[in-house]
């Protein structure tokens, strides 16, 4: 039989206790910030499906660009179906430096684009409501509602 001394018990009972605390800490912190959950008039965490072609440079326009995503989770307001699209001011740039004159409010964490990351979004729609510029859409055979990307934050 193995004797434990009180602190080795004391100690391990200790550490159990903290794991759940620890792991609930682990999630993104960046994916429910202010902006995300207040800007927009719909909130959802959805995956990068697809981006149907290289994006343009950005030397020469800015631009909006319509990507096509798989809602996970609507926390506020409300989409149609589970497939949205969504339009992304200049993907090129970080979110963190995406606003400028033409695009009013708008901006996130995310650093880049790429099909399969996961993307807490707050949104509006429709786009031509929020956006007057070029928007690339690759999807004008699909009929539905193009939303705004707002505020966008890797989750």
């Amino acid at each position: 039989m193995i004797l434990l001394s009180r602190n080795f018990v004391r100690s391990a009972l200790l550490a159990l206790a903290l794991v759940p605390l620890v792991t609930s800490c682990h999630s993104s912190s960046r994916a429910a910030d202010t902006e995300v959950t207040t800007l927009g008039s719909t909130e959802v965490t959805a995956r990068l499906v697809e981006i149907p072609s290289a994006f343009p440079p950005n030397d020469l326009y800015n631009y909006g660009y319509v990507m096509r995503y798989k809602v996970l989770k609507v926390h506020r307001g409300k989409v149609d179906g589970d497939e949205i699209l969504v339009t992304h001011y200049n993907p090129l740039k970080p979110r963190a430096s995406v606003e400028d004159e033409f695009s009013k409010k708008v901006g996130g964490h995310v650093a880049s684009f790429r099909s399969g990351d996961v993307h807490r979004m707050a949104l509006e729609s429709p786009v031509d409501d929020y956006f007057m510029g070029g928007i690339i859409d690759k999807y004008q055979d699909r009929k539905g509602v193009r939303y705004w990307a707002v505020w966008t934050n890797p989750d």
